[in-house]
This record gives C-alpha cells, sequence and structure tokens, in this order.
C-alpha cells in the first residue's frame, strides 16, 4: 500500500484511512486479521456527535448493533484484535456469545476512548463485511409462461444448431422459472438488516418509484443475446436484452434510483455508475452448480473461480442475435434470498415492492 495514499473507507458520510497491522502468522487459521489504527490526535478530533455515547457512573459508553456471523472480527485470532482494541483505546468491549444476535458494548472512562474504539470497529466490520458473500438481492422475475416458452425455444435451437461448438452444452442453460433481472446484490446477516432493507424498499415506492411508474407495470420486451466477455469465443455469460416497449427509461430509472438509494443506505456496495439491466440465460457456473446466482462479478474478497471453462458463443450470436423471447408486465421489485425456491420456482421472497 502506498503511505502517501492510503485506502480511504467512507461510513456514515464520513470517510476513515485504513492501515494494516502485521500480525504473526498463525498456521491453519483462514481468517485474515486487520487491524485499523487511529492515533492520538484522530480520538481527540473526532466529532461529538458521531454516535451515542452515554454517560454512566463508571465513565462512558457507546452501543453498536452487529450481526453475529461478524462478532468474529472483532475478536480476531485468539482474541488478539478484541485485546489490541481494548489496549489501545483503555477501554472494555463486551461482545455477545457467537449466535446470539445483541449489542457490542464499549466502555471507558474516557469519551475519546470510547469514540475511538467504536469508530475503528466500524472500519473493521466494514472491511470484512465487503468479503461476505451476497446473501440477497433485487430482482425484477421474468417468470411469464410466454418467456419462459420462448426460453426453451432458444435452449432447444442453440443445442440443435450450436451444440458442436466448444464448451456448449445443456448444463449451461440457466433454470426457465428463475429467470429474472439483477439490480444489485447485498449482504443482510440477520432478521434486522433483513426487515431494514424491506423498510427501504417502501420508502423508495413512496420517494420515487411511484412517481416513475405511475403505479402501473412496466411493459417490457426481452430481445436479442448479448455476451459480458471481450472475447465472443471465450464467453462466461450470455444474456437476454430488455427493453421498455415504449421506448422510455423508465425501467432504467428505477433500476438506477433504487441501486443508489440502497448504496447511500449501506445495504448494497456500488459496482456501477448504472445499472446493466439483463437476464442471464447461460452461465458457466450453471455447468458445475445449477443451483448458482448470476453474478455481475466475483464475489467481494474472493478469488476468481478456478477451472471455469468458456464456451464459443459466436454461433449463438450470430444466429440468435435478434431473438424475441417476449413481452413482460414487470409490477414488482423483489428482494430475493439467494440459494433458495418458493412454490413456483423461483427465489423465496423476503420483501417486495409493488408497483400498483
Amino acid at each position: 500500500m502506498d503511505v502517501l495514499r492510503p485506502t480511504l473507507i467512507q461510513i456514515g458520510g464520513r470517510v476513515y484511512r485504513k492501515n494494516l497491522v502485521q500480525e504473526p502468522a498463525h498456521p491453519q487459521e483462514e481468517e485474515e486479521d486487520e487491524g485499523f489504527y487511529a492515533g492520538p490526535g484522530d480520538c481527540a478530533d473526532e466529532p461529538c456527535d458521531a454516535f451515542v455515547v452515554e454517560e454512566t457512573e463508571k465513565g462512558f459508553q457507546c452501543r453498536v448493533e452487529v450481526p453475529s456471523p461478524l462478532y468474529k472480527y472483532v475478536i480476531g485470532k485468539k482474541g488478539e484484535t478484541k485485546k489490541r482494541l481494548e489496549t489501545e483505546t483503555r477501554t472494555s468491549i463486551s461482545i455477545p456469545k457467537p449466535g446470539v444476535e445483541g449489542e457490542i458494548v464499549i466502555t471507558g472512562q474516557q469519551r475519546g476512548g470510547v469514540i475511538s474504539a467504536r469508530t475503528r470497529i466500524d472500519v473493521l466490520l466494514d472491511s470484512f463485511r465487503k468479503k461476505q458473500p451476497f446473501t440477497h438481492f433485487l430482482s425484477f422475475a421474468l417468470t411469464q409462461p410466454e418467456v419462459q416458452e420462448k426460453f426453451l425455444q432458444f435452449k432447444e435451437e442453440v443445442l440443435e444448431k450450436c451444440s458442436k461448438d466448444h464448451g456448449v452444452s445443456s448444463s449451461l442453460f440457466q433454470n426457465p422459472a428463475k429467470l429474472h433481472l439483477t439490480l444489485g446484490t447485498l449482504v443482510l446477516l440477520n432478521e434486522q438488516e433483513i426487515r431494514k432493507a424491506c423498510e427501504l424498499l417502501q420508502r423508495c415506492k413512496e420517494d420515487f418509484v411511484d412517481q416513475i411508474t405511475g403505479g402501473r407495470p412496466l411493459a417490457v420486451e426481452v430481445v436479442g443475446v448479448e455476451y459480458m466477455n471481450d472475447d465472443p469465443a471465450m464467453t462466461d455469460v450470455l444474456y437476454a436484452k430488455v427493453r421498455m416497449k415504449d421506448g422510455s427509461d423508465r425501467l432504467q430509472a428505477v433500476a438506477d434510483q433504487l441501486v443508489e438509494r440502497f448504496v447511500a443506505s449501506g445495504l448494497m456496495l456500488k459496482e456501477w455508475d448504472r445499472v446493466k439491466l439483463h437476464a442471464t440465460v447461460m452461465n458457466t457456473l450453471f455447468r458445475r452448480d445449477p443451483g448458482a446466482e448470476e453474478r455481475s462479478s466475483t464475489a467481494p474478497g474472493k478469488a476468481a473461480l478456478k477451472e471455469r471453462e468458456a464456451f464459443n458463443a459466436r454461433n449463438i450470436l450470430k444466429l440468435f442475435e435478434h431473438f424475441y423471447f417476449g413481452e413482460v408486465q414487470l409490477d414488482a421489485v423483489r428482494l430475493s434470498q439467494r440459494f433458495s425456491t418458493d412454490a413456483s420456482g423461483y427465489y423465496a421472497t423476503s420483501g417486495q415492492l409493488n408497483f400498483c
């Protein structure tokens, strides 16, 4: 890391620098232990209204809600991270038992020490949260019978005409019951975070979605195919394109503003300036795992999947460039749960924003 250009992390509208702390290596330990140093000056410069610090009979106290899967990152290997935080900030940090949802409580005799410990915990957790695989995603379902039937026709014709092309096989195709448009992915680690995402969806409906949609479904056509790689002969993902039937950009506006609002809330990471609306129809991830969920990039903090065999999509693109998958009436944005299936065969829904 360039010491003159440290990594900056934004939390709650404020920016902190991130410094790596070198720890002795511990064999057979999988988790990385990252420390974030806040010098004495940082503590003194911390504004008092960044978060609530209560004054008690024994000093000061601050509480922070943390999903239980993240406790281990505050504890660290053999408790070293927690001990270091307590020593350097002169505080005591109480963490609930593993698997028990609750609050981390920071206490200390100095207000500045409590604030420093809270700030460092926030930065630490923000870093490790980005490494968690996503658990949910915002989606538009493309589950109308017409689209599913046309998709199965597309699959049949591709296998009939292009099965001799490198890597093309039936294992690459999406499950027709799970055809969808992905707006963005989320890491929601407990019921409180899921509830927060659902509440934000409803606020988005009131704030701008109703105005854009007019309280009516959006008529969308699914037409043509495109690839995501630079070389069509080495394709990982082939997707169907979507467009508003009336030629407007209302679908794009809904998607972009939803993602912008979720990113601002801290529930979603910003990946692109605009949402790339697409419906995956073929994906090399499905070759090894038919239940895999499509994603626009490798999961945060994880290395790219090895042994992912690409396929040659040149003939598919030539023959099916303008394939018509049908018209869809999009009437809801769903908070879909990864690795799940409901009674219809689509992903289980944790929350929903209805247009009508």
